[in-house]
């Protein structure tokens, strides 16, 4: 590690709260599982996590790549948009237009995580959308919602109606756009969006096959939310604090840097 970094690192840690740079080392940690996890899109997509105690949120430097993103140099702003700290990086707009929304409404959300993979795209494109295939499926009927495409986010006005579609869900497809999903902690959010991308990998996959589909018995779909409490060991959230001790093991075996 150079001395410029170690200096912009102490400069930030010392800036801020022990917690909020606990946030700033899990919040960089789910960038570089994501980039590891191959759902980047090069510098766009976000991540974004609130900052213990406020609205404020922290976010990617726009022009970084996930596997680059470290404790330091996310972008910390409030709810307009305006930086709270020095930093030589914008924000992405049409990121800050989808997280603010969620932030703005959804108090229980400290995370939200939008991914554009082939694979979420391509079940987002098409009209039956999540289809109640595979056992993964679940997770996500039991909390899904859908937004209309509205073009890039860079209208404001598509706040409000974001807002309206995700409701008290935790995770979104964004017809044409991607997959979005919102928790309590930034490791049930992690969770949330390996399911749901497992989900469509798993649809597409199985559309691919030709032969004729089984769907899982609307019984069993109404009981979900049960079913998913027990194998979480949680009555909320996805179950992000069994598995993420895991992950940042293998992380932490693979790219360290994170921390930083």
């Amino acid at each position: 590690m150079s001395l410029a970094t170690v200096q912009s690192t102490h400069s930030v840690k010392d800036q801020v709260s022990a917690a909020e740079w606990q946030t700033r080392v899990d919040l960089a940690a789910c960038y570089r599982l994501v980039a590891m996890h191959g759902w980047d899109d090069l510098i766009f997509t976000h991540i974004s996590a609130k900052v213990p105690g406020t609205e404020d949120f922290l976010i990617n430097p726009y022009g970084l790549m996930f596997h680059e993103i470290t404790a330091s140099n996310l972008v910390k702003v409030d709810q307009a948009g305006n930086k709270l700290m020095a930093s030589p990086y914008e924000v992405n707009p049409a990121g800050y237009t989808i997280h603010s929304a969620v932030h703005e409404v959804r108090h229980d959300v400290v995370c939200v995580l939008h991914t554009h993979t082939a694979s979420g795209i391509a079940v987002s494109a098409q009209k039956q959308g999540v289809l109640p295939i595979s056992q993964q499926s679940l997770f996500v009927l039991s909390s899904l919602a859908y937004h209309a495409y509205e073009g890039v986010a860079l209208n404001h006005e598509e706040k409000a109606r974001l807002q309206a579609d995700l409701g008290e869900n935790n995770f979104l497809m964004l017809h044409n756009h991607g997959l979005l999903t919102c928790g309590g902690t930034i490791a049930d959010t992690f969770l949330m969006m390996f399911t749901f991308q497992r989900t469509c990998d798993i649809q597409v996959m199985a559309q691919n096959g030709g032969a004729e589909l089984i769907s899982i018995a609307p019984q069993i779909l109404a009981g979900a939310r049960a079913m998913i409490a027990g194998v979480t060991k949680s009555a909320q959230g996805m179950g992000g604090a069994l598995a993420w001790p895991a992950l940042l093991r293998k992380l932490d075996a693979l790219d360290p840097g994170y921390k930083s």
